[in-house]
């Protein structure tokens, strides 16, 4: 599917269609029940797209399934006020946790990241891929980008929950409530994610550059070379450069 189709079904599915739902359809199925399908449709779209449409299976997937699954669980905790405030938070502290744990573990999860945007087809392009990512001043950047993308999601949870202790005041099961949880949405599904985009590109330039300044430069526009190529003459200029080592002992 092309990307740009993609990011726009997935804004369409995961924040304009719930709102949709929670601001129109209180009359016709109830609010409780206009809250429940609200809150599953962009879990059903994550799982469908997991499942049948990318098909990818790996850590980072795994771990997408199971926060939409988590997620799914929690739309059937009815609570409003503080509690709300909280439940719409989880999502928020339990990246939080698995950004700080991958730090501590010393597995940041932007390496994971890198690995699945750049896809290696063969397990020769995964070696050297990771063989470049483990380079000491790759690694640092990696473990920056991971810092820096806590520190945004630590940031944007806090004003998610202040958002939603200040928006969502009516009491669970009403109208008001399912309309004001939409209000609430429409700023931190889409507005708030707008720094949270900004930050991780500049984090994935960074650690780019930082990758190809470790890749072959003589000769070559790393700009419009393939990754994989330069990744291969890496490869062959260090077995040059053992031989020549080992010949000269």
């Amino acid at each position: 599917m092309n990307r740009s189709v993609k990011l726009i079904l997935d804004i369409v599915m995961g924040s304009v269609i719930p709102i949709w739902i929670l601001n129109n359809l209180n009359e016709q199925l109830g609010t409780v029940i206009t809250y429940i399908v609200a809150a599953l449709v962009s879990i059903f779209w994550v799982l469908l797209d997991l499942f049948f449409i990318t098909k990818r299976f790996n850590l980072i997937t795994s771990y997408v399934g199971a926060f939409a699954i988590g997620r799914g669980l929690l739309a059937f905790w009815f609570v409003d006020g503080v509690q709300f405030a909280f439940k719409d938070s989880v999502g928020t502290i339990f990246i939080a946790l698995v950004f700080g744990g991958s730090i501590i573990v010393r597995r940041p999860v932007m390496y994971y990241l890198i690995v699945q945007a750049f896809n290696p087809n063969t397990p020769k392009q995964e070696q050297s891929l990771k063989a470049l990512l483990k380079e000491s001043k790759v690694y640092r950047s990696l473990v920056k980008g991971t810092k820096t993308m806590l520190v945004v999601t630590l940031l944007t949870g806090i004003v998610n929950f202040f958002l939603n202790l200040q928006i969502v005041e009516a009491d669970f099961g009403t109208a008001s409530f399912n309309q004001q949880v939409a209000q609430v949405d429409a700023i931190t599904r889409i507005v708030l994610t707008i720094p949270e985009f900004v930050v991780f590109w500049i984090v994935i330039v960074s650690i780019r550059r930082t990758m190809f300044y470790f890749l072959p430069k003589e000769g070559i526009d790393q700009s419009e070379s393939d990754l994989w190529d330069l990744l291969e003459l890496r490869e062959i200029q260090r077995s040059r450069s053992q031989s020549q080592l080992v010949n000269r002992n």
